[in-house]
């Protein structure tokens, strides 16, 4: 096996939210198929004994560990369980060249690397092991879980399905063979300009300054990423976001393609307000069985399942008695 990438990892507390006193806090690293060193905060509940539940966390889409994905983190391993929260390939303090890239096959790989790690750790169960993924991540946890079974139950966070919006545009109102061929043109030149120039154009950010007329859910988006609450240096969607040919390879993939073949415990958690409901229920119309939920959580909007949004709008208490009768 080659050599695993060695990462340069902050040690001081830099997230968005407190430190807890309730679990201990390690940064650690593992590695994707692909010989990408992934960076991850391990949390694991004070005086923990014996072989733990896991949980590895990740998103949303454009964000670090530092983020909702940590808070989510911490917060389960206050509850009991030993959680990951990592940074995906070529993103935040995670390896991989060139920076900010995203790859449906990639990205989902991250989620399978991060069970291979919790697997082969002492003090963790492998017979007892969920993922969480937020936003785009909640996508591409059903889709890791749909291939890999060691996963025995998902959660799926205020949901996208990143090939589904690349490819018919917000609340689908872009579904148009013609639009679909402009995209692909545009980002194909763009291929190769970035190629000419021997640099990556960026696609930004979470715009800034907020536009007088924005849609509701980018004052959102701007709210968490681009203020105190939720803003970090390494975030994407807090500075200046994918390299903008990324979304090429999400254009012509079914990330959800056998959904309906998943075995393991799948809740879907959306907020009632959340401008992409749509998308989470998407996914829960595509799985089967009797294992499966749908939580819809009153008067929250998209990010307020990030962190609350100052009203504890994250069901925490649903979540962990889900993944307890399920793990």
């Amino acid at each position: 096996m080659a050599k695993a990438e060695e990462l340069e990892l902050v040690q001081e507390w830099d997230k968005v939210f407190p430190k807890s006193d309730k679990v201990d806090h390690e940064k650690v690293t593992f590695h994707n198929r692909f010989g990408i060193t992934l960076a991850a905060d391990l949390y694991k509940p004070k005086d923990a004994d014996g072989k733990l539940a896991a949980i590895a966390v990740s998103g949303p889409f454009g964000a670090v560990k530092e983020q909702s994905s940590g808070l989510y983190a911490q917060t389960m391993a206050e509850r009991g369980f030993l959680t990951i929260a990592f940074d995906p390939s070529f993103t935040g303090e995670s390896g991989g060249q060139p920076r900010r890239v995203s790859s449906p096959d990639i990205n989902t790989e991250d989620f399978s690397a991060a069970v291979d790690y919790l697997c082969c750790r002492e003090d963790v169960d492998p017979e007892r092991i969920a993922i969480i993924g937020i936003c785009g991540w909640g996508g591409l946890a059903v889709n890791a879980a749909a291939i890999d079974t060691r996963i025995k139950a998902t959660i799926a966070s205020t949901s996208y399905v990143l090939t589904r919006v690349s490819t018919k545009g917000y609340f689908d109102a872009e579904d148009d063979p013609d639009k679909r061929r402009e995209i692909r043109r545009s980002l194909n030149a763009q291929r190769t300009a970035d190629y000419a120039s021997g640099n990556y154009q960026r696609a930004g950010g979470v715009v800034d300054p907020l536009p007088a007329d924005a849609p509701q859910f980018v004052a959102d988006y701007y709210d968490y990423y681009k203020t105190p609450r939720g803003y970090h240096e390494r975030s994407g969607n807090s500075t200046d976001g994918w390299n903008t040919t990324s979304s090429l390879s999400w254009t012509n993939t079914n990330l959800l393609q056998f959904a309906n073949e998943i075995e393991s415990a799948v809740m879907v958690l959306h907020g009632s307000e959340a401008h992409s409901r749509y998308m989470g229920e998407g996914i829960f119309e595509q799985l089967e069985g009797d294992n499966k939920k749908l939580v819809i959580v009153d008067g929250a909007t998209h990010c307020d399942l990030y962190d609350g949004g100052g009203k504890n709008a994250i069901p925490f208490d649903e979540i962990e008695s889900f993944l307890r009768e399920n793990l």
